[in-house]
């Protein structure tokens, strides 16, 4: 069994994300870049599947720019077996990254395609449903458990109320959440392997995929400071502000 994990190469969790002072986007100039979280949890659960003899081949695909095949010599020191990167300079929207890893997918026939639920950069949250539409798959979205046995894939997910357990016949997609599992650290000698391992390399045109963009950033701004508290005497003055400066009773 193969599968594909999508994984994007975004600033990293712990770097403080700053505003470019003309307002047109965040600035990545001279910034750690990493895997996204959520897809490195993807991977660790494709590993593991792997390594219970339930699949064969883990292959990692990025889309974006050359850099990104840094990302895909860590996800190959993680374990993926080999990695492909559609290379393309233009900001990628969450609909031409779908449009793109359906055509890896159409190239590749994996039977299972594991991904994040979310990027850490735009949390649009929106990749792994359009993909499940193009591509006409089951999907389970926000899993925090995955079993797969013969050609059916049981998922637990996360909801509102609970959790809930779904039942996919494959092939099918998954987007993980964090409590799913918990990445395992790149060893130096996996880190030197990476390096041997086959990384392809196409560009959108050779996949017959559009990938100009269809929304316009007009600006960027940072989030306002919150004001400080005030303290109250007694729970009477406090419903007097809540009721006459709050206005929110």
């Amino acid at each position: 069994m193969k599968v594909l994990v999508p994984v994007k190469r975004v600033i990293d969790y712990n770097v403080k994300v700053r505003v470019k002072s003309d307002g047109t986007g965040v600035e990545t100039a001279n910034v750690k870049m990493s895997m996204n979280p959520f897809d490195e949890i993807a991977l660790e659960e494709a590993m593991r599947l792997k390594e219970a003899g339930k699949v064969t081949e883990v292959i990692a695909v990025s889309c974006g720019v050359a850099q990104a095949q840094e990302t895909l010599r860590t996800g190959m020191a993680i374990g993926a077996d080999r990695a492909i990167l559609v290379e393309t300079s233009t900001d990628l929207e969450p609909l031409a990254v779908a449009k793109l890893l359906k055509a890896v997918a159409d190239k590749e026939q994996p039977q299972l395609i594991i991904l994040g639920k979310q990027a850490i950069d735009d949390d649009s949250n929106q990749t792994g449903q359009m993909l499940a539409a193009l591509l006409g798959w089951p999907q389970a979205t926000f899993a925090s458990k995955v079993v797969l046995e013969g050609g059916t894939v049981t998922v637990t997910r996360e909801v509102d109320g609970g959790s809930e357990t779904l039942a996919l016949t494959l092939p099918a997609i998954v987007t993980t959440d964090l409590r799913l599992n918990e990445p395992r650290y790149v060893t130096l000698p996996n880190i030197m392997k990476a390096k041997k391992k086959q990384l392809d390399v196409l560009k959108p045109e050779e996949l017959g995929v559009d990938v100009t963009p269809r929304l316009k950033t007009l600006k960027v701004v940072e989030p306002a400071k919150r004001s400080a508290g005030i303290k109250v005497p007694d729970a009477a003055t406090l419903v007097a502000k809540l009721r006459t400066e709050a206005k929110v009773i």
